[in-house]
């Protein structure tokens, strides 16, 4: 199976010795990168909806972005991300080998970079993909990616054997995936919280769960989808009275403020 998750707005810069690979559309970041560093701070708060601290950061961040990075300006991309699914992904955790399965199963969907895999040297970025930024392809960054995510995900489940993807992506990500062109079996699990009432999504807490999830199928090197239902990380629980075929639903008692991993 393939895994693919979502990148996060929160970066952590800190010192690494995990060998790094090249992003595969590292010429549109370059591209799409020049494109950014010519846009105003008004111009960067209105496309990312973002503060004058933020904005000045972001244009900081993009004058500085090289064609041909070194040291300290990349970062492996599994272990840059420090979001809420990076919370239940703990790539930092995992060994040579398990980072050596994630690196042909697990991807990283990107505004900036299209897909990317752990491995894959980024530099700091923040570029949403449900960005309306225009460029030579059209009005926003769907447009400028078109089918590529989706070409470069069916290439990878031929070259490791698959016809499952398995999307623990948001839907502003997965949104940039061809499904046509794809041409994969896509499964989407779903993490619910028990209110007592009826389950319910808590969007913090479901971001964990997937970055759990495909920490889970890395580390048991998952072939089977079936396999999917034997997810417990965080207390969850299989529902198959909630559940369809490719959309696996998983439960557990909701607690203020608990961790999904």
């Amino acid at each position: 199976m393939l895994v693919v998750i979502s990148p996060a707005k929160r970066l952590d810069w800190s010192p690494s010795g995990e060998r790094m690979s090249a992003p595969e559309f590292k010429e549109d970041a370059n591209r799409l990168a020049r494109t950014m560093r010519n846009q105003t701070l008004g111009d960067l708060q209105k496309l990312m909806g973002i503060s004058p601290d933020l904005a000045r950061l972001n244009r900081d961040r993009f004058r500085a972005f090289a064609d041909d990075p070194e040291g300290d300006a990349v970062r492996p991309a599994a272990l840059a991300f420090a979001g809420d699914t990076y919370l239940g992904l703990e790539a930092a955790s995992l060994d040579a080998e398990e980072m050596d399965w994630a690196q042909d199963h697990l991807r990283i969907l990107s505004g900036l970079y299209g897909v990317l895999r752990p491995r894959d040297a980024i530099q700091p970025y923040r570029l949403e993909m449900g960005s309306r930024l225009k460029t030579r392809r059209g009005q926003s960054l769907y447009d400028y990616w078109r089918d590529a995510p989706a070409r470069a995900l069916k290439a990878q489940a031929q070259a490791v054997g698959t016809d499952v993807l398995v999307n623990c992506a948001s839907q502003e990500y997965f949104g940039a995936v061809d499904l046509k062109r794809l041409g994969l079996r896509v499964i989407t699990p779903v993490f619910m919280e028990d209110k007592g009432a009826e389950p319910k999504i808590v969007s913090f807490i479901a971001k964990r769960a997937r970055g759990a999830m495909a920490r889970f199928i890395v580390q048991r090197r998952l072939t089977d989808p079936a396999a999917l239902t034997d997810f417990d990380s965080g207390g969850y629980v299989f529902r198959p009275d909630l559940s369809d075929p490719d959309r696996p639903v998983f439960v557990r008692p909701y607690e203020a403020g608990a961790n999904a991993a």
